[in-house]
């Protein structure tokens, strides 16, 4: 992969501090060591070491070496819950769609409202209403070619170039949304019966999906901080047919995890080996908060094993239900399925964002919007750890929208859903997360807004309710 060579040094050292392979207090290797087993310049290990430091991740004493710290984030780190070892159907409460009723999956007060469109999302809007007033008016007659537009396509082929990826356009077809690229992707692979794969916590709207096609899931117990158990997943797929397994590499939302890259190869290496697809979200995969790749599955797909969907509804607007899907030898497949389900996508919304990817505005934006949810990440985990810091635990995500709240074994987040819808606070349950009940005293958390005063006032209530729960 490319990058600079200190990263992978970094990301590297930084894994084996959060998994537990370096211990709090315990020395690292040497400058020297660490040069020679990895084949590095001095200055480029140092460089690796003091952005380690800059974490807090690990501390220099002079003429001793570096050694492991023990922040409290590390400590406030949810445990990995354990998973059952059967497949189930899958019933998503009704809760799910109370909650989607009130277009608050991202918010605990929606009635708060957003930031307002920065310019660069308004240049963005107006290139959409340009593209949609240049229209031919014998074009607007037509549908749109089954795949989406070829400059669309290409577009999105760069990005992904960007981080290292190669994709080909003509593998590419355009969706209504990461959920509609998903979906098809589970429709390409699954039929009524099979078995699916999904990491635990997991995404409540696959399993929505999963519960609508009537396939039986079975869960694989996943890191807060390093993503879905291979092990786990190894193990059952020995036991049981599984035909798919669907994952978010890159800030698994709700906990905000993220695979490695050797760690990526090997689940690509497990479906091949026991002949199962991949379906990856990449949704998040551009919400990055630190200065790496993050390369997503498809980089390491040499077998043709994965699905690939992503979206611009997360790193963009939730309006702009644009995202797309890369299946390999299934994408002639995956396009007849389309036309099913959507028949054609809009024309000037492609154009737009056509537009708005190649000249440039994509890219400063992304930029603007990766500092600003690091911000606002810090702002709510501080909040957090200020307050409820010796109660609770949370995950620290270095990307994605969301955090993995883990509350004392006794709450039921549950329970506490209406009290709180009453005060105009939406909590998004743990339960949701799982397709056998687990999780029940965690939630998730979004730090995709501001934290102004009155969500403030809104999050000391909602722990304050939760903790005083019995």
């Amino acid at each position: 992969m490319a990058g600079f060579r200190y990263e992978a040094l970094e990301a590297h050292l930084r894994q084996k501090i959060q998994t537990g392979r370096f211990k709090a207090g315990e020395k690292l290797p040497s400058v020297r060591t660490l040069c020679q087993q990895h084949t590095l310049s001095k200055a480029t290990v140092i460089h690796a070491l003091q952005r380690l430091e800059t974490e807090q991740l690990v501390y220099a004493i002079p003429k001793s070496g570096y050694f492991v710290t023990q922040p409290s984030v590390h400590r406030h780190r949810p445990e990995k819950v354990s998973t059952p070892s059967l497949p189930t159907q899958v019933n998503v409460p009704e809760l799910f769609r109370d909650i989607m009723s009130r277009s608050a999956a991202f918010d605990i007060l929606p009635t708060e409202g957003g930031a307002p469109a920065s310019k660069h999302l308004q240049t963005l809007n107006r290139m959409i209403s340009r593209a949609a007033r240049s229209q031919p008016e014998q074009k607007a007659n037509y549908y749109d070619e089954p795949s989406g537009q070829q400059g669309l396509r290409q577009a999105i082929v760069e990005l992904y170039r960007q981080r290292d990826t190669a994709l080909d356009a003509d593998n590419l077809c355009i969706t209504a949304g990461c959920q509609h690229a998903l979906f098809l992707a589970l429709m390409a692979t699954c039929q009524m019966g099979d078995t699916v794969a999904v990491e635990s916590p997991a995404f409540y709207g696959v399993l929505q999906q999963i519960e609508q096609m009537g396939l039986d899931v079975i869960e694989i117990s996943s890191d807060p901080t390093t993503g879905i158990d291979l092990n786990e997943l190894e193990e059952k797929t020995k036991r049981y047919p599984i035909k798919a397994c669907v994952v978010t590499p890159n800030f698994n939302t709700p906990t905000g995890s993220k695979m490695s890259t050797n760690d990526m190869k090997q689940l690509v290496s497990i479906a091949k080996t026991n002949s199962f697809y991949i379906i990856e979200d990449d949704i998040y995969g551009e919400l990055r908060f630190r200065n790496e790749l993050c390369a997503p599955l498809k980089a390491f797909d040499h077998d043709q094993r994965v699905i690939l969907c992503g979206s611009f509804s997360k790193c963009l607007s939730r309006e702009l239900r644009i995202g797309w899907i890369s299946g390999g030898h299934l994408q002639q497949k995956i396009i007849q399925l389309k036309l099913i389900t959507q028949l054609a996508s809009p024309r000037a919304t492609q154009q737009g964002l056509t537009e708005f990817i190649t000249t440039g505005h994509f890219k400063r934006y992304i930029s603007q919007q990766r500092q600003l949810l690091k911000n606002q990440r810090d702002e709510w985990l501080n909040e957090i750890s200020a307050n409820w810091g010796d109660l609770v635990r949370f995950s620290r995500p270095n990307g994605g929208l969301s955090c993995w709240v883990e509350l004392p074994s006794h709450i039921d987040t549950q329970q506490s859903y209406k009290a709180l819808i009453q005060e105009g606070i939406v909590l998004t349950p743990g339960a949701l997360f799982s397709a056998q009940s687990l999780y029940k005293n965690h939630m998730r958390l979004s730090f995709s807004q501001p934290l102004t005063e009155h969500r403030r006032t809104a999050l000391h209530l909602l722990f304050n309710t939760l903790l005083s729960a019995s």
